[in-house]
C-alpha cells in the first residue's frame, strides 16, 4: 500500500510539474518539444482541439494499443498517467491562464528543459510510465526487436518536424536545444542520490587499511585478490563504496596507513543493497 501511494503521489507531482512547465514556459514561447506533449501541440495547431483534450485522446489510443499488444498488466501501470497528464494540463491551463513569467526565449528554453526533465524523471523513477508516446517504442521492441532508444529518437524527430511546419526557424533551433536539455536533466534525475564512488586500494598493508575503513569510517569492505603484472606476486585489493563527501577522509586514512598505496577511484551511477538502499546490519 505504501509503495502504491508513493507511486501515485509521484505521478501526480510529475504530471502537475510537466503541465505547469508547458503552460507557463513552453506554450507561450511557441517552443517545440518531443513526446506526447509535442504531438498534442501539433494536433492543437491543425484542429484547434485544446492541448489537454488532444493529449487525452492520444493517451487513450496509446493505452488501448498497449493493452492489446503489451498486456493488461502494462496497461494497469499506465492507467494513472493516461488520465492524469491531460487532467493536469487542463487544471494548469485554467490556473495559469494568461501567465507568462518571461518572454525571453533562452530562459523559456532553459526552464522548459528543466521542468520537463525533472517531471519525467520523478515519474519514471517510481517505475511508472508517462504513457503516450512511451508506448510505441515498447510495441516496436516487442514485435520487431527494434531497440527502444532508436525508435524513441525516431518518433521525437518526427514530432519535432511536425511542429517545424508552423514554427519560426529560431524557435525550431531553441526546440532542439530544449530536447537536449530535458534529456540530460532526465538522465541526472534518474540517478540522483544513487551515485557513489568505488575505491580500490592496492597495498602491502591491505589488512590494516581494511580494518581502518571498517572501524573509523563504518563502511563495508570487500577483499579482492590479484597478481602483479610485472613481478607476478600475489596482491590483496581492498574495495569499498563511499559517498563523494567521504573521499577526502578515506584518502587521508589510507595514506596514513600506507603512503605508497595505489588508489583507483571510479564513479558508480547507482548502488543498492545493505548500507545504502537498506539499513546496516551489525554482528
Amino acid at each position: 500500500m505504501k509503495k502504491t501511494m508513493y507511486t501515485l503521489v509521484s505521478v501526480v507531482i510529475g504530471a502537475f510539474l510537466y503541465a505547469a512547465t508547458l503552460t507557463v514556459f513552453l506554450i507561450p514561447a511557441g517552443l517545440l518539444t518531443g513526446g506526447g506533449g509535442g504531438l498534442a501541440l501539433t494536433i492543437n495547431h491543425y484542429t484547434n482541439i485544446p492541448v489537454s483534450m488532444a493529449s487525452l485522446i492520444l493517451n487513450v489510443v496509446m493505452l488501448i494499443v498497449g493493452f492489446v499488444i503489451l498486456g493488461k498488466e502494462f496497461a494497469a501501470t499506465t492507467l494513472a498517467s493516461t488520465f492524469l497528464f491531460p487532467a493536469m494540463l487542463e487544471v494548469c491551463g485554467r490556473l495559469f491562464e494568461g501567465v507568462m513569467l518571461t518572454d525571453d526565449l533562452v530562459l523559456c528554453t532553459l526552464f522548459s528543459g528543466l521542468g520537463i526533465g525533472i517531471s519525467m524523471g520523478i515519474v519514471i523513477r517510481t517505475g511508472a510510465s508517462t504513457g503516450g508516446m512511451d508506448i510505441p517504442p515498447l510495441v516496436l521492441r516487442k514485435l520487431f526487436r527494434i531497440p527502444m532508444a532508436l525508435s524513441m529518437y525516431f518518433f521525437d524527430v518526427c514530432i519535432l518536424l511536425s511542429q517545424a511546419t508552423f514554427r519560426p526557424a529560431e524557435n525550431i533551433l531553441y526546440g532542439i536545444v530544449l530536447v537536449l536539455i530535458y534529456t540530460i536533466v532526465l538522465d541526472k534525475v534518474l540517478v540522483m542520490g544513487s551515485s557513489r564512488l568505488e575505491i580500490k586500494v592496492i597495498s602491502e598493508h591491505a589488512d590494516a587499511i581494511r580494518d581502518a575503513i571498517i572501524q573509523q569510517m563504518d563502511r563495508g569492505v570487500t577483499m579482492l585478490y590479484g597478481e602483479g603484472g610485472y613481478m607476478q606476486d600475489k596482491k590483496e585489493i581492498v574495495m569499498s563504496i563511499i559517498s563523494n563527501r567521504e573521499l577526502n577522509r578515506l584518502e587521508k586514512l589510507v595514506h596514513s596507513v600506507d603512503p605508497e598505496s595505489f588508489l583507483i577511484i571510479s564513479s558508480v551511477k547507482e548502488v543498492s543493497g545493505r548500507g545504502f538502499s537498506m539499513g546496516k546490519k551489525y554482528q
